[in-house]
């Protein structure tokens, strides 16, 4: 029977397996459930409360239960674009915005219907790649390189798109800040990277979902330096911390839409529009500048020093660490310890994490295969988040933002995760012994 239903789905997904970090999280929240102890690194939430005012916004309009336009609210779409405007320097029209619930369902719609293909880097977000492959589209992988603090090199960019040749139109998915490393770009490298793009007149899908976490507070958007060839993506889910209201959207330049058109008729066949009442609350919540300016600030500044913890402990007992500019994550490299590690049969990143979590209970992500990395790569995606947001928030406010965050208040608002980089350190020791 098992033999007969493999009939039902597609021949090359046999293999296709849900998201790995969604999947993850399930296991573990499921045995901290059960009253077990884990230090968990392994999922990128949002520590923090709603925005207040996007909260209210929510209450206010949960009598909202009417179908809305697929491509999202009017009022929403401007407040997007006065949003952007104010924090990107970006211009763009309302009627070049799409709203979705989430911005991965509109990747996974661009992807599915670009008529070409699909570039990735490695490491990047376990989604892009399986959603590739579930689009049936091909996909070519782009390797970054520490030294290179993981980021795009320009060079290598025009290099793979020249090898793959210009028969057909090609798509880069860009992360930044980036998920799974944290790093940022700069003006001047988007600048260089838009210059290669506009060589093979190829198009980039700006994920921009961490833009508000860059921690310097000075971000900068590829659809600045290539706007005629960028989407930009965003939403929601990471900044305004609102993962589970699944609100996200595109804005395209004038020069793509057609493809916006193809997307707004595909989402009209599969989710209809985003939800009623969400839409309300973020039209009115992203129009209070203030309120927006106060929350970023303060949440935006605790990460930052929760990010540099991290990197100053790990780099203290030998893990390459390139450190984090923006959002959730650092990219901990352990080769450090592949000899103690090899003594007892450990080879693999897959191998190490599971060891790891049951001799440390700390739950990591292995770079690969999830994150594109080679499977015998010592890399993992650690997500610094699993801390009492609200109780951080409300400190840092009551202390406002002319006083720094100080390790004293790390250690009193943002324990779980200090106490989980102590426990990674003693394994990491532990094995460094074996060698």
């Amino acid at each position: 029977m098992e033999e007969l239903q493999k009939f039902l789905v597609r021949p090359e997904l046999h293999s296709y397996s849900g998201a790995s970090n969604l999947s993850t999280n399930e296991k573990v929240k499921a045995l901290m459930a059960e009253g077990q102890m884990v230090y968990h690194f392994a999922f990128g939430q949002s520590p923090f409360p709603v925005m207040q005012c996007l909260a209210d916004g929510l209450r206010e309009n949960v009598h909202q239960n009417a179908y809305l336009s697929v491509a999202g609210l009017p009022e929403l779409r401007s407040a997007i674009c006065d949003f952007h405007h104010n924090y990107d320097d970006l211009d763009f029209t309302a009627d070049q915005v799409l709203v979705a619930p989430g911005s991965k369902e509109l990747i996974f719609l661009m992807i599915y219907l670009f008529n070409g293909d699909i570039y990735c880097l490695s490491p990047t977000w376990t989604t892009y790649h399986p959603q590739t492959k579930l689009a049936n589209n091909s996909a070519y992988i782009i390797s970054t390189r520490a030294e290179d603090q993981w980021r795009l090199m320009p060079e290598d960019l025009d290099r793979t798109l020249t090898e793959t040749g210009e028969r057909t139109n090609k798509m880069l998915i860009l992360t930044n800040p980036d998920n799974p490393t944290g790093i940022v770009y700069s003006a001047d490298h988007l600048q260089k990277l838009s210059a290669v793009l506009k060589k093979h007149k190829a198009v980039v899908l700006s994920d921009e979902i961490y833009a508000r976490l860059n921690f310097n507070g000075d971000h900068a958007s590829i659809a600045k330096y290539y706007p005629e060839g960028t989407i930009l993506c965003s939403g929601l889910s990471k900044w305004a911390s609102a993962g589970g209201w699944r609100l996200g959207y595109a804005m395209f330049p004038e020069s793509l839409r057609y493809l916006q058109a193809a997307v707004c008729s595909a989402a009209s066949h599969t989710y209809s529009c985003a939800s009623a009442p969400i839409q309300y609350a973020a039209a009115k919540a992203l129009i209070m500048r203030e309120e927006c300016d106060e929350y970023i600030n303060h949440t935006r500044r605790i990460m930052g020093a929760v990010a540099d913890y991290c990197y100053r402990e790990l780099i203290a007992v030998g893990v390459r660490v390139v450190k984090s500019q923006g959002g959730y994550y650092i990219f901990p490299d352990f080769e450090v310890i592949r000899g103690g590690l090899a003594k007892k049969g450990i080879v693999t990143g897959n191998q190490f994490t599971g060891v790891l979590f049951e001799e440390a209970s700390v739950a990591l992500m292995s770079g690969g295969p999830a994150f594109l990395r080679p499977e015998n790569e010592y890399t993992t995606r650690l997500c610094f988040v699993n801390f009492d947001g609200a109780a951080a928030l409300e400190a840092s406010i009551k202390m406002g933002l002319h006083s720094p965050i100080t390790d004293n208040f790390l250690a009193e608002y943002c324990a779980p995760v200090l106490n989980g980089i102590e426990a990674l350190k003693r394994w990491v020791r532990s094995y460094s012994n074996l060698d």
